[in-house]
């Protein structure tokens, strides 16, 4: 069973800057789609960014312009850079792998990390 490990969340002040990182296991098929959720105290999940397999992105509106999701499939791997945080992007950050034509809307995903927290003071 391939598992998907996230890393690189912390504390930050906001207006600053973090990485983070997801590194499947095993083989992640290329053809999937992969992306970042998030779920902050109180509130559902929420879609944060979607990369396809050629490389097409979608953001969640309170992030675009701000976040960038990247993928490196000869090393099984899914970033996230955030700029400019804000106090409202603190929650846990989850990575999630899909089928070839998965959206932002996380029913169209079935792996699961199990999250790295991001916290930013303002």
């Amino acid at each position: 069973q391939v598992q998907l490990v996230e890393s690189g969340g912390g504390s930050v002040q906001a207006g600053g800057s973090l990485r983070l990182s997801c590194v499947a296991s095993g083989y992640i098929d290329s053809r999937r789609c992969m992306a970042w959720f998030r779920r902050a105290p109180g509130n559902g999940r929420e879609g944060v960014a979607v990369i396809s397999s050629d490389g097409t992105t979608t953001y969640g509106d309170a992030v675009r312009g701000r976040f960038t999701i990247s993928r490196d499939n000869a090393k099984n791997s899914l970033y996230l850079q955030m700029d400019s945080l804000k106090s409202e992007d603190t929650a846990m950050y989850y990575c999630a792998a899909g089928g070839p034509g998965a959206s932002l809307w996380y029913g169209d995903f079935g792996l699961w990390g199990q999250g790295t927290q991001v916290t930013v003071s303002s």
